[in-house]
């Protein structure tokens, strides 16, 4: 393959767009979501006409099951499809998801459509990452720079897609705002199938060594998965029909909540009582469990970028820069402008202290993410205090701060996690702790999209202060086991 591409082979452009135009559409439906869900149905723009209350538990269980359904696209993308092809059918589905969110007919189309792109980016989202990885060699120097250049491909897209489907969303209607993401996503996949000649063997299904016995459980553990899916759902829709458990947003959020409180430990219980580990990786599982915890609550916290702050930004900021108004969905892109001007800084920072022997440890930068992410929260407690003194709007000063403090806590905490999991896990189970990472993602999206159906419930500044207490708690109970943490994870004796 040749190497075109900053020095890296021209698969990697191909791929570097393909995630870029996949953030494009995830990032820019985001934006719009909660604003769309809670807009009146008489509006001259038209929304749902939701609740907050149920668009926030709506919001929740999508950006939850968005990341929950990594587990099993990883899975049939190793088994079935292969990474290439996996990518390729996830944008298409994506696409599709995006063009029913663009029809104006109702809640059924967006229900659907919400449903498509969690199916679609489960299929996508690991998986191209695994391609990037597929084109160096194990040895190969360049695989971290690649990485990098991959990730600034994510925070391109995330950028650009609220400044671009957002303007439309609120500009013109909408639809017409789900229509770009759409688009955007089918320039993904075109330029992805142009580009696949320079990808060589990356993401093809390699054959099976499996016994002919193997490959037909595996199938079967397809077919009863998917069995068990449909029963599921029929059994719910029965309980809803007897008037039993009726069918809600609400009680569906509920169930998909317990699930990703119950699944993850029912899994560590069975890894402890069945897994046959040594004590060694007994330990070093438990300090998984501790990373998880806190990744669920830094998660909880930051993610109501797209709820509790998108709303705050929409109804309370006033959203002008030397007296030219723009949408509140461009709010969304300040993450972005944060990570691409913050990353330089903060790899040179933890290189500096890392030479001179003081880089934090793992568990001190999961407390400092927590930390962070809390300190922005408390921050807006006086904004909120001065919206109930009968100020109408505040300052884009406090959320650009605030998106500032949240971004330092994310490259605190975010990089290290994954990094962590790979270490930690024993390594017949590296692929599954990968999986639990997501899984706490998962659970962080459902609590702040929960967090963010309060925003109409309770005062703002009670909000605002609960969730600086809940992350400050955390991050002083990290900080306390810090030492302990060491001892498990290997580090001190």
């Amino acid at each position: 393959m040749s190497k075109d591409f900053l020095g890296h082979p021209r698969g990697l452009a191909t791929l570097f767009f393909t995630e870029m135009w996949e953030r494009f559409s995830y990032y820019g439906g985001r934006a719009m979501l909660i604003l769309y869900m809670t807009a009146a149905v008489t509006d001259q723009n038209p929304g749902l006409g939701l609740s907050v209350l149920e668009a926030g538990a709506l919001y929740g269980l999508y950006t939850a099951v968005v990341y929950m359904t990594n587990l099993p696209g990883g899975w049939i993308a190793d088994k079935f499809l292969g990474a290439r092809n996996a990518v390729f059918y996830g944008g298409l589905i994506i696409a599709l998801g995006n063009l029913c969110l663009a029809i104006p007919g109702g809640r059924t189309p967006f229900y659907i459509g919400l449903a498509l792109n969690s199916i679609g980016t489960g299929l996508l989202k690991p998986n191209v990452s695994t391609m990037v990885g597929s084109l160096y060699s194990k040895d190969d120097k360049r695989r971290d720079s690649a990485f990098s250049i991959f990730y600034m491909g994510i925070n391109l897209g995330a950028f650009l897609a609220p400044l671009i489907a957002g303007w439309f969303g609120q500009r013109v209607n909408w639809h017409a705002g789900f229509l770009v993401v759409a688009i955007g996503m089918v320039l993904g996949l075109i330029q992805y199938r142009l580009g696949a000649k320079h990808l060589g063997d990356a993401g093809l299904l390699k054959p099976s060594n499996n016994s002919p016995e193997e490959n037909t459980k595996q199938k079967a553990s397809l077919r009863n998965g998917l069995i068990g899916l449909v029963a599921g759902a029929a059994v719910l829709v029965l309980l809803d029909m007897l008037n039993i458990y009726p069918l809600t947003i609400n009680s569906v959020s509920n169930i998909v909540g317990v699930l990703l409180i119950l699944v993850p430990f029912v899994y560590f219980g069975f890894l402890f009582t069945t897994g046959g580990f040594t004590a060694p990786e007994k330990n070093r599982i438990a300090a998984i469990i501790i990373f998880f915890l806190a990744a669920a609550l830094f998660w909880s916290a930051f993610e109501q970028a797209g709820s509790t702050l998108n709303l705050f930004a929409d109804r309370y900021t006033n959203n002008k820069v030397f007296g030219a108004e723009f949408p509140s969905t461009w709010w969304q892109s300040v993450n972005s402008i944060w990570i691409i001007a913050l990353s330089p800084v903060f790899a040179w920072l933890w290189l500096k202290l890392n030479n001179a022997g003081k880089e934090p440890s793992t568990p001190m930068k999961f407390t400092l993410g927590l930390l962070f992410v809390g300190l922005g929260f408390l921050l807006l407690v006086p904004a909120a205090q001065m919206l109930n003194s009968g100020v109408e709007k505040v300052g884009v000063q406090w959320l650009l701060a605030v998106y500032f403090i949240h971004t330092v806590g994310e490259l605190c905490l975010s990089p290290v996690g994954l990094s962590a999991m790979t270490k930690l896990a024993p390594e017949r189970i590296v692929g599954q702790m990968m999986g639990i990472w997501f899984m706490g993602a998962a659970l962080g999206n459902y609590i702040g999209g929960r967090v963010g159906g309060m925003f109409e419930s309770f005062p703002l500044k009670n909000i605002f202060f609960a969730v600086f207490c809940t992350s400050l708690a955390a991050s002083v109970i990290m900080f306390v086991l810090i030492r302990w943490m060491k001892r498990l994870m290997g580090e001190v004796k």
